[in-house]
């Protein structure tokens, strides 16, 4: 068989962004229930039935994550076993159905337009069927990437896939923006017996039409990605640890030319060789370490911020709230682009540990001016400053870790742990944010939650920036394959 002397950048640059397909989605369904979430609230609060609370709405507006987390700790057995290919086709054909069953819940069994107790339930069957797929992406997408990147550039190109992430959530704050439109969102206030009620003259079109569209806006771009998918090839690294050589060889050598693939491909096979795939094989502090990147990434608190973005801002009184959401977006997407520049010159632990001060610096801020008066100005600079520490940090340097820190015989299944790890922690965070951030105290009232909601994620940045200068490894320059030695070395001492 002839294989190339040289490699192709643009080879390795396509399949690339196909992958980085999958971190779009993974920003665009988790997303777009942030614009959705209030038309949502007004529809079910409609129900007969049952009472939608305010724990309920937290649920359901989280229920995507029950199917991240599922998702997520299916991706090692389906990485391992079907390969990250076929995992992502499955993953692309997730996010489709759950789009057009999140746009219309009630198909063949329910009343249209009617809400009841149990199309609640259906809807978020949907929401978890699409959380599934955002969670065998958010493990496999990096993963791919990792695996078929040479070293010198992993660290950028795993960062595009946390740019697709944030780009995919500006995209739909724009879809959702423009679907919107002349529409307003529904006015809900809390009554006396702390029952939510739409307050009369609410938009009708936005509460029974709107947040559908929203929804299945998604089915386009899932269908886009299923279809690209299928046109890649399999990483070769997973393609080596099954005993596919020539197949590896052909495809490193695309990327890489003939003679640094056979290099790659001796280096992969010895690592393949001397360690058995028991998952604690290199000890417990890769697990932990791993696990804990996951923790710290979400408990911050960037998704409360994320998927609550214009109700935050609405209650700064700042203006139209889905302006100010689309430029955070913006905001989002040029420190994201500080990080993919700068990560393989400053390295992962610099940009993380500058990162976690600069998040805590923007929530103690908001946090405060929440105590003291201040002008509506001061808090949304301060959840810009908080929520562009994390782009440049947490955001793309987190999943560039995650994707390499492991050895390659246990990656698939340490991935799927730390991921899960992730998805149950932001599971956790995005539940529980709106009980907590309307939590009323005193004279205080609802800014003791305000307060106490950014207090906390702040003082979790400052124990988070502790954790990664104490423990996390820099593997700025290293091979995936110099991570068996780094962690044997580690576990003998």
């Amino acid at each position: 068989m002839d294989y190339p002397e040289k490699g192709s950048k643009g080879y390795l640059f396509s399949i690339v962004l196909v992958a980085v397909l999958g971190g779009l989605l993974f920003g665009y369904d988790t997303a777009v229930i942030s614009g959705a979430e209030k038309g949502l609230q007004a529809f079910f609060l409609g129900a007969k039935d049952f009472v939608y609370t305010d724990v309920i709405h937290g649920i359901t507006s989280s229920s995507a994550l029950l199917g991240c987390i599922l998702g997520s700790a299916l991706s090692g057995f389906c990485a391992q076993n079907y390969g990250r290919k076929k995992s992502l086709i499955l993953a692309g054909v997730f996010f489709f159905l759950s789009a057009l069953g999140s746009y219309y819940p009630e198909f063949l069994f329910f009343e249209h337009g009617k809400p009841t107790y149990s199309l609640l339930w259906m809807f978020n069957l949907y929401r978890i069927i699409g959380g599934i797929g955002v969670g065998l992406a958010s493990a496999i997408c990096p993963m791919y990437i990792a695996e078929v990147a040479p070293s010198n550039i992993r660290g950028t190109l795993v960062s595009w896939n946390q740019f697709a992430i944030i780009f995919g959530q500006l995209v739909v704050y724009f879809v959702n923006f423009l679907i919107l439109g002349d529409h307003t969102n529904p006015i809900i206030e809390k009554t006396a017996e702390n029952i939510y009620i739409v307050v009369s003259g609410s938009d009708a079109w936005t509460i029974m039409t709107g947040w559908r569209y929203m929804f299945g806006s998604e089915a386009f771009v899932a269908g886009a990605f299923t279809i690209l998918v299928c046109l890649v090839p399999e990483s070769p690294r997973y393609l080596a640890l099954v005993g596919k050589d020539e197949s590896a060889l052909s495809v490193l050598a695309r990327i890489n030319g003939i003679q640094k693939a056979r290099e790659i491909l001796a280096d992969i096979k010895s690592t393949v060789d001397v360690k058995s795939e028991r998952l604690f094989s290199f000890g417990v502090m890769v697990i932990f370490v791993g696990i804990m990147l996951s923790v710290f990434q979400q408990a911050v608190g960037i998704n409360a911020v994320l998927y609550y973005a214009p109700r935050i801002f609405e209650s700064m009184n700042m203006g139209n709230p889905m302006v100010q959401t689309i430029i955070m977006g913006i905001v989002n997407i040029s420190f994201t682009l500080v990080a993919i520049f700068t990560v393989e010159k400053l390295g992962r632990k610099p940009l993380l540990i500058w990162g976690s001060i600069g998040m805590a610096i923007g929530a103690i801020g908001v946090a405060v001016s929440n105590i003291i008066t201040v002008a509506p100005i001061v808090p949304v600079v301060c959840i810009m400053i908080y929520s562009a520490s994390f782009m440049f940090s947490w955001g793309p340097i987190c999943w560039v870790l995650i994707s390499e820190i492991f050895p390659n015989t246990i990656r698939g299944a340490a991935v799927a742990i730390a991921v899960a790890f992730q998805w149950i922690f932001n599971f956790i965070v995005s539940s529980t944010f709106v009980p907590m951030y309307n939590m009323e105290l005193g004279e205080m009232g609802s800014r003791f939650g305000h307060m106490f909601a950014y207090a906390l994620y702040g003082v979790i940045c400052v124990i988070a920036a502790v954790f990664v200068y104490k423990l996390v490894p820099e593997t700025k320059g290293k091979t995936l394959e110099d991570m068996t030695a780094l962690w044997r070395n580690r576990s003998a001492k």
